[in-house]
C-alpha cells in the first residue's frame, strides 16, 4: 500500500485526493496546507490526518507525496521530498526557474527517488488514443501538429499577476502535449501575444491572446493558439497531419445529443472547465504515478519533461517581448 501525503489542499489537491481514494494499492495519509481550514475540510472528507509540510515530509509513515502548492514553494518541497527519500508527484510548472529545475534534478537523480510532473492532459483517453495511433503509424510521418487550447474565462488579474504569464501557467500543458505528440524536440520558437479579453491584463504585462510556432531540426512544425476566454465552454482540440494522413481528437460536449430542425442543427456547449473536462486524465495519472512507484518503474511525464516544457514556455515569453524567433537549447 502506497501512502501519500498531500501538499496543498486547494482545488487541484482535492481532485487528487479523489483520485487517491478510488484507487486500489494507495492511501491517503496526511494533508497539509497554508490555510488551515482547507487542511481541515479536506482531512474530514478523506480521513486522512492534518500534519504540516515538514511533518509530512519527515514522516516514516509516508512513501510519496504530492505537491500542489503554490508554484513557489515547489523547490524547497522537492528538495525535502527528495532528501527523505519520498516518491515526488509535482503540479506544473516544477519552478519558474530553469536553474531551479536543474538543481531538482540534481537532488531526485541523486537520491534516486520516483518523480511525475502533473502534466495531466498525456492521461486524457482521448489525446492518449490519438497519440497511440500515431505511434503506430495511422498516418505515417508527422507533418504538422496544431493544438488549440482556450478558457472560457481569464482568472482574476490578481492571478495573472503571479502566475508567470499565460506561456507558463496556460502554454505550458500545450508544450508539453507537442512534445508528446511530436516525438522530436523543437529548436526554434516564434511567439506573439495581445490583450484582447481583459485590457488589465495587458496592464499587469501578459496577454490573453497567444499564439506560438515552433520548429523541429528535421522542420516538422506545430502551431499553438491560446486564449483567456471562450464563450461556448472549455475549447481543447488537437489535430494532427501525416503523410498518410490526419489524426484529430475533438471538444469534449456536455452530452452528445444533437437537435435538428428547420433553423438546422444544435448541440450542447463544450464542457465547462478543466474539471469536468479532464476527471478521467487526472484519476489516470494518479493510477499511472501510483502504480510507477509500487512496481519501481520511471513515472512519465518525469521532472526533464518539466524543464523542457518550462524552457519553451521562458523562450515563448521572451519572444513575444522581442518580437522576434528564439532558438531552443539543449
Amino acid at each position: 500500500m502506497l501512502r501519500i501525503g498531500i501538499l496543498g489542499c486547494g482545488r487541484i489537491g482535492q481532485v487528487h485526493a479523489r483520485a487517491i481514494r478510488s484507487l486500489e494499492g494507495a492511501t491517503l495519509t496526511a494533508v497539509a496546507d497554508a490555510l488551515p481550514a482547507a487542511a481541515s475540510a479536506l482531512a474530514a472528507a478523506t480521513g486522512a490526518e492534518v500534519r504540516s509540510v515538514d511533518a509530512i515530509l519527515a514522516a516514516p509513515d509516508i512513501d510519496a507525496v504530492i505537491i500542489g502548492t503554490p508554484t513557489d514553494s515547489h523547490f524547497d518541497q522537492i528538495m525535502g521530498a527528495a532528501a527523505q527519500g519520498k516518491a515526488i508527484f509535482c503540479e506544473k510548472p516544477v519552478d519558474m526557474s530553469v536553474d531551479n529545475i536543474r538543481r531538482c534534478i540534481d537532488a531526485v537523480e541523486r537520491a534516486r527517488v520516483p518523480f511525475l510532473t502533473g502534466f495531466n492532459r498525456r492521461f486524457d483517453p482521448n489525446f492518449a488514443a490519438l497519440r497511440a495511433r500515431l505511434r503506430a503509424g495511422a498516418i505515417g510521418a508527422v507533418e504538422l501538429v496544431l493544438i488549440t487550447s482556450r478558457d472560457p474565462a481569464p482568472p482574476p488579474v490578481s492571478y495573472i499577476a503571479r502566475s508567470g504569464g499565460l506561456f507558463r501557467d496556460m502554454m505550458i500543458h500545450d508544450f508539453d502535449m507537442a512534445r508528446f505528440l511530436m516525438g522530436e524536440e523543437f529548436v526554434r520558437l516564434h511567439a506573439m501575444g495581445s490583450a484582447l479579453v481583459d485590457p488589465a491584463i495587458g496592464e499587469a504585462g501578459d496577454v490573453d491572446t497567444a499564439a506560438v510556432l515552433l520548429t523541429t531540426a528535421s522542420g516538422r512544425i506545430c502551431q499553438i493558439s491560446n486564449s483567456r476566454r471562450a464563450a461556448y465552454g472549455y475549447d481543447q482540440r488537437i489535430e494532427v497531419h501525416g503523410a498518410l494522413g490526419m489524426l484529430r481528437a475533438e471538444n469534449q460536449l456536455e452530452t452528445t445529443v444533437e437537435l435538428a430542425t428547420d433553423q438546422g442543427f444544435r448541440r450542447d456547449p463544450a464542457q465547462h472547465f478543466f474539471l469536468e473536462r479532464y476527471e478521467a486524465a487526472y484519476l489516470a495519472e494518479m493510477r499511472a504515478f501510483v502504480d510507477a512507484v509500487t512496481t519501481g518503474t520511471a513515472p512519465e511525464p518525469g521532472i526533464h519533461d518539466g524543464l523542457r516544457a518550462q524552457m519553451l514556455a521562458d523562450a515563448a515569453t521572451l519572444s513575444r517581448e522581442t518580437g522576434q524567433p528564439v532558438e531552443i537549447g539543449p
